[in-house]
């Protein structure tokens, strides 16, 4: 007997996807990523369409003509389901299976079945389940059509309105469960926040469209074993490891991957998050430098969306463009034409790396203040934080104790105020 997952596998690939958007202009390369989301959702795709205009039809998202086209379509290429490139109107989705006689799915619906698919943690699990259930609530009338027109009212009152009230109910009752738990998640979250910030380790975050090489990169930084695979949104649940560089410890964080159109019920359920991203001292913008330059630039402006949106916008970031292995001389020459500011890396062979270390390093060297301080012998511990906070340091040993020259970050500088001493016009480097 085949095991379970087996069969699943087995279903799913029998799903046959006929893919449909209603665009003002574009061709169907415009459909690529829908296609790569419906790939990783384990759906094949078998046929495409798109109708030009300006905003979609309000009923039935592509116009009556069109739809008769389409059924046609959709016959030839022997699909068995209709996936639309925008999040559908509970009314455009019921309308759509109505006049095609196929099951509809909406980008939302992939999304949310990938991130099911993907979430491997408890709160990874409850962030999806929020998600999920708050985009099925307003399209739960159509679950119980068939009983409405048992109403005893004016359409109202009947055994079909009763049970959707109730399945409302318990939905908006589950929702509210799922906040709670989350919102302690975020207390932990904030707590376990503060006893790195104690620490007074930079906190660096990995940004960028899914499927950028963000945890490719982690794992090059940090030696981590995060797993890494050529699909969106692999990694869920944010990561961190810690980066030596320079002599110092840098906290550095791969968060869940960005999208174009990245439904509003993820960037609320993905809150605490995300939160990681936003409440970092350097944010590192991965772009998958290989990607044709019109995708590219439709990423790192969606990316910049989702930062803006989550109220990262003001926190400082670098570009960096990896992948870079896969360029020939001359892509890699038009690539530092268009940005010139970005750092070219390649994750997979190394190259650039050190050149990324160093900017990080430049990055938070900006922000350092120069203290002198003294340290008696009874805090010997002081001293060993300050080795891990600073690396190199100068110091002196005095009767008193050990005095120290070093640049620290503006809040631990204030943590040692305490030893501060006026500044000696020089201190002797010990080894």
């Amino acid at each position: 007997m085949a095991a379970p997952h087996t069969t699943e596998r087995q279903a799913r690939a029998r799903q046959r996807a006929f893919m449909i958007a209603a665009l003002p202009a574009g061709g169907l390369e415009q459909l690529h990523e829908l296609g790569e989301l419906l790939r990783t959702a384990g759906v094949a795709t078998v046929g495409a369409s798109i109708q030009h205009r300006d905003q979609p039809h309000p009923n039935t998202y592509i116009g009556p003509g069109k739809l008769e086209e389409l059924k046609d379509e959709i016959k030839r290429a022997d699909a068995n389901v209709v996936a639309c490139d925008d999040e559908l109107s509970p009314r455009q989705e019921r309308n759509l299976e109505a006049a095609l006689g196929v099951p509809v799915v909406d980008r939302t619906a992939v999304i949310l079945d990938i991130f099911a698919a993907h979430a491997h943690t408890a709160e990874g699990k409850l962030q999806v389940e929020l998600a999920q259930l708050q985009y099925n609530l307003a399209r739960m009338r159509g679950l119980w059509t068939h009983l409405e027109r048992l109403g005893g009212g004016v359409g109202t009152r009947g055994p079909g309105e009763t049970q959707i009230e109730t399945d409302r109910r318990l939905a908006r009752d589950r929702i509210s469960s799922l906040k709670r738990k989350l919102s302690h998640v975020r207390s932990n979250r904030t707590i376990m926040r503060a006893e790195r910030e104690r620490a007074h380790l930079p906190q660096i975050a990995l940004a960028g469209y899914t499927n950028a090489g963000k945890s490719t990169l982690l794992n090059a930084l940090t030696g981590a074993d995060v797993g890494v695979r050529d699909r969106l949104f692999h990694t869920l649940d944010p990561t961190t490891r810690v980066l030596r560089a320079g002599g110092r410890d840098y906290l550095l964080t791969d968060t869940v991957g960005f999208i174009s159109k990245l439904p509003h019920q993820l960037v609320e359920a993905f809150g605490a998050t995300l939160e990681e991203t936003r409440l970092a001292d350097l944010i590192l913008h991965v772009v998958d430098g290989s990607a044709p330059e019109e995708e590219r630039l439709t990423m790192i402006r969606s990316v910049e969306d989702v930062l803006d949106e989550i109220g990262a916008a003001e926190v400082p970031r670098l570009l960096v463009t990896g992948k870079v292995d896969r360029l020939d001389a001359a892509g890699r020459e038009e690539l530092s034409h268009r940005h010139p500011e970005a750092i070219q890396i390649s994750a997979l062979t190394g190259e650039g790396l050190a050149a990324l270390t160093e900017a990080i390093e430049q990055e938070f060297s900006r922000r350092l203040r120069l203290v002198e301080l003294l340290i008696p012998y009874s805090e010997g511990s002081r001293l060993a934080e300050l080795h891990a906070l600073a690396g190199d340091l100068q110091r002196e040993v005095t009767a008193e104790g050990v005095r120290v020259q070093v640049r620290l970050p503006a809040a631990a500088a204030d943590r040692f105020e305490r030893f501060a001493v006026p500044p000696t016009r020089s201190v002797a480097r010990v080894a």
